[in-house]
């Protein structure tokens, strides 16, 4: 080796060459990682093994690097994510948490939040590991960056489990999520209302607890439309946990903001706001009618009418739950127009099976308190529709169930007879005999009815009807034929031409006398008199 080779300048450049060949490497496999399509071929080139040593690297560069790549990769694919947390490769990582710069913290909560988000297990090893005092302590850090992933991955270790966010209840996150989520960074407010929904998933009360209601809804006031989401989300998960908690975010304020928000520009946030009105109504009578008496039906049903976005079927849910909980909030639901816009959505083609089955839901809800309501859905044209898509083999188990239902609630009230009339030629057995029993209802005390019910054909349909004796099918037609004279009951009956054919088959004649060889008497004189003549 020559004198100039082995001056100190040129063992600097040899450790310096060294050092970007490592930073070159770190920095392309973080690029190469950020599409899910490379990850295979990095994983078969043996990617984690380079990368374990470099994660301790004594350039803070190639560290933050190699800590970024690992991250990247654990996050498409879950056997990675495995193998950093059996290499030992996550606990060095936590370890390092707190003794290199924000950029390496920044990292590491990266990695953190990449490994625990794929499922419980994951995340509860990182638990084991004790990453959770590392991770709250973040939550004070200076920076905000280094606040953000450290709510963002407390959000997602908490999300999978009760236990789980019990745990993270328990190290103390949640005034801190509530200090975070009154920072001035957008970003940072977000995050902490996402981790926020997180934990109110599970544990609702201690969210309650914290006084992050309050903050939640003078958050709202933020014109951020991704804010706006986060922050119904997390007031939706606390107040669809229990009635309790439903009535103390009430108290907080939540609800005009809500019903606001339903008018929202935005698809996401008018989704978020239809969730947390449902979540609201669905607990007691008070709460809907609370929301009712402060003019909730009117912006749900402007949402039944929207053709994208996903509000609807919240919506939907929503005017359900109200119509449910007694005859005057049904009412109400009617007085609001909702029952067309619900028919509506169940003759729209393009209707998803999710919106279909809410639409029935919410119709059977309204029809089932009395024949008033019923007949508010029955004149919609709801009932044909609601039987069509009932008996298309085409129609998923769920509309299926959710019409058949909705057909039962609506017809147990149902004393409109044109509306029945269609079902007692189409409907199947098991529909068949709740229609027969509203006829068994009607047809009793009403001439006119009786009348109609014959000349329309349908006394002939309830006679083709086959039945076994001893079910209610057969007990209603009884009711029915009972309502006319028996020789009108025979006449329809299947097989009475046939045997009045066969009575004139069998049948004497009775000829009158004028028609035998014995001549009457007033017909004797008369041939006397011509004879004479």
């Amino acid at each position: 080796m020559s004198h100039s080779m082995s001056s100190p300048r040129n063992i600097q450049l040899v450790f310096e060459t060294y050092e970007k060949a490592r930073l070159l490497f770190v920095q392309t496999m973080a690029e190469l990682a950020t599409r899910a399509s490379n990850v295979k071929c990095l994983e078969s080139a043996g990617v984690l093994d380079f990368l374990r040593p470099l994660l301790s690297d004594p350039c803070s560069t190639v560290r933050q690097c190699a800590v970024v790549a690992a991250a990247r990769l654990a996050e498409h694919e879950e056997g990675i994510a495995r193998q950093l947390l059996n290499s030992g490769m996550l606990t060095a990582t936590l370890e390092n948490l707190n003794k290199f710069n924000v950029y390496y913290k920044r990292s590491a909560l990266y990695l953190m939040r990449a490994v625990a988000k794929h499922n419980e297990e994951l995340a509860s090893a990182i638990v084991r590991l004790g990453a959770l005092e590392h991770i709250v302590s973040c939550l004070e850090d200076f920076d905000t960056q280094v606040k953000e992933n450290a709510a963002w991955a407390l959000g997602y270790i908490a999300k999978h489990s009760e236990h789980l966010a019990g745990l993270v209840v328990d190290a103390g996150t949640l005034p801190l999520l509530v200090l975070a989520f009154q920072e001035p960074e957008i970003s940072l407010k977000q995050i902490a209302a996402g981790a926020l929904v997180d934990l109110a998933q599970h544990k609702p009360e201690a969210v309650v607890d914290a006084g992050a209601i309050c903050h939640l809804v003078r958050g709202l006031d933020n014109q951020d439309p991704k804010l706006k989401r986060s922050t119904l989300c997390a007031l939706g998960a606390v107040a669809g946990a229990r009635a309790e908690l439903a009535e103390a975010t009430v108290a907080g304020g939540a609800l005009p903001p809500a019903l606001l928000h339903a008018g929202h520009d935005s698809a996401p946030v008018r989704r978020a706001a239809a969730c947390l009105l449902r979540d609201i109504v669905k607990h007691s009578v008070d709460l809907a009618q609370l929301v009712v008496n402060t003019g909730g039906c009117g912006p749900l049903v402007e949402l039944l009418s929207e053709g994208a976005g996903g509000a609807r079927v919240p919506a939907c849910m929503a005017l359900g739950y109200i119509a449910g909980q007694s005859d005057q909030l049904a009412m109400a639901v009617i007085e609001a127009k909702a029952v067309v816009v619900l028919v509506n959505i169940l003759q729209n083609s393009d209707s998803e099976d999710a919106e279909l089955c809410a639409a029935a839901w919410t119709l059977g809800h309204v029809a089932k308190h009395s024949p008033q309501h019923s007949l508010a859905v029955a004149v919609a044209n709801a009932l044909p529709r609601l039987l069509q898509l009932y008996t298309n083999p085409k129609s998923s188990s769920e509309v299926r169930a959710r019409a058949s239902c909705a057909l039962k609630q609506s017809l147990q009230c149902c004393l409109h007879r044109p509306a029945l009339e269609p079902l007692l030629h189409a409907a199947p057995a098991c529909i068949l005999k709740y229609v027969l029993a509203q006829y068994a209802k009607i047809l009793p005390n009403d001439a006119r009815a009786r009348r109609l019910f014959v000349t329309t054909g349908a006394l002939k349909r309830v006679q083709e009807i086959d039945t076994v004796p001893g079910t209610s099918l057969k007990e209603y037609i009884n009711i029915i034929n009972s309502c006319f004279p028996e020789e009108i009951v025979r006449y329809y009956s299947p097989g009475y031409s046939d045997s009045l054919l066969d009575r004139v088959e069998a049948y004497t004649p009775q000829i009158p006398e004028l028609f035998t060889d014995r001549v009457p008497s007033d017909c004797k004189s008369e041939l006397t008199i011509e004879n004479e003549n």
